[in-house]
């Protein structure tokens, strides 16, 4: 049998490419899974946040918290990198009772002021990206439980901009009022104890 590069002629045992006897065969290195390229990515992302909705934490009670993703557009992204949107009217809804996409209402994100004619309008509304279960479960506490849906903060998590919702119940006035009492409690007994 010939030695060369592997091609050979099967039924008469010669190479059939003249001139390539000479050739080193080509040795294979093995692979090492995520070397080189992916070995310098961090872990974990980094999370920056762009604005809480501190009146929806005073206003309900959190029942369960839940990270969504957010479609948006180029614009829109600049925008929120320079902190121009407003959360305080921001709920989430499904429009449709036989689709499973929820939609986030009423969130203000300001025109880019750069853009142009490819600028975004400011209270569009946009879809949110959630798993499956998560969506049953979201839609089971709205229309069984009578719960509502609301955005409690919104942040990049590396390069993408994620939202947390909670599913809520409002508070009556006495809780609100129990919530002040307590705080105002917490922050007496901080200051005593910083003043020693």
């Amino acid at each position: 049998m010939a030695e060369g590069n592997g091609l050979l002629n099967r039924r008469s045992g010669n190479n059939r490419y003249r001139g390539f006897e000479s050739l080193p065969l080509r040795t294979l290195k093995p692979r090492v899974p995520y070397a080189g390229l992916f070995s310098s990515m961090p872990d974990a992302r980094t999370i920056r946040t762009i604005i809480t909705n501190r009146k929806a934490l005073f206003e309900y009670e959190v029942l369960a918290r839940f990270e969504a993703g957010i479609a948006l557009m180029g614009t829109e992204v600049k925008s929120l990198r320079a902190g121009k949107v407003n959360l305080a009217d921001a709920y989430a809804m499904f429009p449709d009772r036989k689709s499973d996409e929820l939609y986030l209402m009423g969130l203000h994100i300001s025109p880019y002021d750069f853009g142009h004619r490819e600028n975004h309008e400011p209270l569009r509304r946009r879809k949110l990206l959630l798993k499956h279960h998560e969506l049953l479960r979201l839609r089971e506490g709205i229309e069984e439980k009578g719960l509502t849906v609301v955005p409690l903060s919104l942040y990049f998590s590396g390069p993408y901009v994620k939202v947390e919702l909670g599913l809520v119940r409002g508070k009556k006035l006495y809780d609100k009022r129990a919530a002040t009492k307590e705080r105002e409690q917490k922050r007496e007994i901080r200051r005593m104890t910083d003043d020693r």
